[in-house]
């Protein structure tokens, strides 16, 4: 059974630091792309980053979270990290991990998890 589990969620102060994980099981991590979504209150689901696992290991940013933001993967843990620094009151929202089997990071996520809430207060 494929199962994605997101941590690291929280309140945070404008300006601060959050690192979020996606600990991934049941599938062979070496070959699906994993993606970082957001949903804002009263907003539709935004795509914030992926890591693709083509052979230069692409990664890809929205440009709202370009700079801030960074994607890794750990191989070893099966596990992907997002590490937000610089965060703004509208980086808050439920951030879900999700797995793509293509593994090109082209958006059609076939696993998702339940999400982490991440709070930013101003």
């Amino acid at each position: 059974e494929v199962q994605l589990v997101e941590s690291g969620g929280g309140l945070v102060q404008a300006g601060g630091s959050l690192k979020l994980s996606c600990a991934a099981s049941g599938f062979t991590f070496d070959d699906y792309a994993i993606g970082w979504f957001r949903q804002a209150p009263g907003k539709e689901r935004e795509g914030v980053s992926c890591i693709s696992k083509s052979s230069d290991g692409s990664t890809y940013y929205s440009d709202s979270v370009k700079g801030r933001f960074t994607i890794s993967s750990d191989n070893v843990k099966n596990t992907v990290y997002l590490q937000m620094n610089s965060l703004k009151p509208e980086d808050t929202a439920v951030y879900y991990c999700a797995a793509e089997t293509n593994g090109l990071c082209a958006g059609d996520m076939n696993y998702w998890g339940k999400g982490t809430l991440v709070t930013v207060s101003s």
